[in-house]
């Protein structure tokens, strides 16, 4: 029934391996995905992972850093592998910790681990208790309740609901047919009280004649209105005079714009220069991208303050209690101590508060509520069993876990080199195309120029395919970019050629035509990168997404990006998720290209609430390649991981 059962240390040392009868294929492959694809990235929230036609059940003790995984096919129903793994988990730990006291570490490392029979035991065990589970014999019809009923007694109960029914019609229209009152019986013993609590009878006539006057007294009373006083009238706010950057104030004749086009360009493009803006002369970009930078202190307070003393109450109190049970007084305070330096197991009750704090924390600070809870179970699991350190306490320690796991999600899988791919698609003699994708008005355009900024400052020419033949004004957004970028970097200075081209055809066009057409024309020109901007859709639009799937999978982009904002929280995974499965569901090839990377945009905005992007990361799997901090051309960084979680863990 079992393909495989593996253990192994976190180290990465194979301690023992079992597989099953008759299964040729190595375990390897499924194990070392797991690895790479749950336990390196802090997914074991969840202790199932399936890998392509096996289902993988795994169970972590880090009390002894190990690890357990048993494998079995996908299509099998094994109600017994949970418990299993337990039994397995609970014998081999005993075996292994008795070999470590007797052996040593290195002896028990050249030995083979003797586990088999035991193993093959628990097995046989679980396996018969699941059969015995759900061959259980049926009751037979004299045993059930239904032969204990008659045809009469369903009769009588079907009649009664009728009954009822019509009684219940009945009393609709009870005002039409008033029932004749019956005459009550009524005990005069009874009777007397009632009237005593609920009449005047206790009370004597001048009493019940001054409560009537001052309940006219509060009926006939006009109420007095209190006097309103009258708002003092604010100071109208005037209107401040126009600061430009270079510390002079406006006048009318900086106001005036009539002999100006729109982008502050003066009439008539003849002269290049005159195009130029002072404002737009930006610092070099050469290189690598600066890493984005968020507020965060390296000697911060710990924010939970309440967590601690509750940390420490629960190792001090569950220690005392222990050792107060096996000596007298010394033995309580040296209990005490003892629990403090680090002899406390984690277990999930103590956890389970400190967690709820956290959880909370990281849906104020917008990360997804679903992917909060999946990461606290993630440090629960890898927490449970470890032993706490010198003189830490619960609060702390989850804390320090956590950190460590969001760094972990945070930081790519893959290398993520924009620059060296686009010299090795030089070499190869092909443009390097770039597609971004993503919901509308997210500023798809805004950044695509502003990488496009970024690959003219290091020495690439740029082709820009307007795919987006949807929204008004598209189009010329990208040729008002394309007219800017040229004017920071004139033609002049690059033996007469333009930079940043423009590859349009209108708008009403299909744009997986357009972008091949593109990809065809920077090619022949010998253009370096083209950068596809396509139109912003909703996930839920069937045939929007049908089209950018199609775009995709006709062109094969080296890079589909994602452009997403930093203020979405929920959203983020409900868009990423649909956007994939789009883009799965309606590719032609057995291994659909899905999104390779994320743009974070509007970053300046969110202050510390930076939990978008740990919700984008976690539901991808992928990196945040680029992030946008404003509205110039040099507003573009890389991701700082360690920075953002630490923005992220502030109170």
């Amino acid at each position: 029934m079992l393909d495989f059962f593996t253990i192994f240390s976190k180290g990465g040392i194979v301690l023992w391996c079992f597989q099953g009868a008759g299964v040729t294929e190595s375990f390897t492959g499924p194990v070392n995905a797991l690895i790479r694809s749950v336990i390196l990235q802090e997914r074991s929230g969840n202790n199932s992972y399936t890998h392509e036609a096996l289902n993988l059940k795994y169970k972590l003790d880090n009390e002894f850093e190990l690890i357990f995984v048993v494998g079995f096919q996908k299509i099998l129903t094994l109600t017994y592998v949970d418990k299993f793994i337990d039994d397995v988990q609970l014998h081999f730990r005993d075996r292994y910790k008795n070999e470590l006291e007797q052996k040593g570490p290195l002896k028990l490392i050249q030995n083979n681990f003797e586990f088999e029979d035991d193993f093959l035991m628990l097995l046989g065990d679980a396996e018969k208790s699941s059969k015995a589970r759900s061959l259980g014999n049926m009751r037979t019809f004299v045993q059930s309740e239904k032969s204990q009923k008659t045809v009469k007694s369903m009769i009588e109960t079907k009649g009664g609901e009728k009954v009822k029914e019509q009684g219940g019609k009945k009393n609709k229209n009870a005002k039409k047919e008033a029932p004749a009152a019956e005459p009550v019986k009524v005990d005069p013993a009874k009777a007397g009280q009632k009237t005593v609590e609920n009449g005047d009878q206790g009370l004597t006539s001048e009493e019940i004649m001054q409560n009537r006057e001052k309940l006219f007294r509060k009926r006939t009373a006009v109420p007095t209105e209190k006097p309103i006083k009258s708002p003092k009238p604010q100071k109208p706010r005037e209107k401040q005079m126009r600061v430009w950057h270079n510390g002079g104030k406006s006048t009318t004749k900086d106001l005036d714009y009539s002999g100006r086009n729109g982008d502050g360009s003066s009439n008539g493009d003849q002269n290049p220069e005159a195009q130029r803006d002072p404002e737009m002369q930006l610092n070099s970009m050469k290189g690598d991208l600066l890493s984005v930078d968020c507020e965060s202190s390296e000697e911060e307070e710990d924010e939970m303050e309440d967590e601690k003393e509750k940390g420490e109450t629960v190792v001090v109190n569950q220690t005392i209690k222990t050792s107060s049970k096996k000596s007298g007084g010394f033995g309580g305070m040296f209990g005490m101590l003892k629990g403090l330096v680090g002899s406390k197991s984690l277990t999930r009750e103590d956890m389970e508060p400190v967690l709820e704090k956290m959880k909370d924390h990281l849906i104020a600070k917008n990360v997804a509520a679903d992917i909060s809870s999946k990461l606290c179970d993630s440090v629960a699991i890898k927490l449970e069993g470890k032993v706490m350190g010198t003189f830490t306490t619960v609060a702390s320690t989850v804390k320090q876990a956590l950190q460590g796991s969001l760094v972990q999600i945070l930081q790519p899988k893959r290398r993520v080199d924009i620059l060296r791919d686009v010299m090795d698609a030089q070499s190869q003699r092909r443009p390097f195309v770039i597609t971004f994708c993503g919901v509308n008005g997210v500023g798809k355009s805004t950044n695509l120029a502003k990488i496009s900024f970024w690959l003219i400052e290091n020495g690439f020419t740029v082709l820009i395919a307007a795919c987006d033949t949807f929204r008004a004004g598209a189009v010329e957004q990208l040729r008002t970019h394309q007219r800017r970028l040229n004017s920071l970097h004139p033609p002049e200075q690059h033996g007469g050629r333009p930079v940043v081209q423009l590859y349009e055809k209108g708008y009403g066009k299909d744009a997986a035509g357009i972008a091949m057409e593109a990809i065809a024309y920077a090619r022949n020109q010998t253009f370096d990168v083209v950068l596809v901007d396509t139109a912003g859709r909703m996930q839920d639009n069937t045939p929007l997404m049908t089209a950018l799937a199609k775009l995709i999978a006709i062109n094969m982009p080296d890079l589909v990006l994602f452009v997403g904002e930093a203020l979405v929280g929920n959203e983020a995974v409900d868009q990423l998720v649909k956007f994939n499965q789009a883009l799965a569901d309606h590719s032609m090839s057995e291994k659909p290209r899905l999104i390779d990377g994320i743009v974070l945009t509007k970053f300046d905005t969110i202050d510390d609430k930076v939990g978008a992007a740990i919700s984008m990361t976690y539901i991808t799997g992928q990196p945040i390649v680029f992030v946008g901090t404003g509205q110039t051309y040099n507003d573009l960084r890389s991701l700082n991981a360690r920075a953002v979680v630490s923005a992220l863990m502030k109170a």
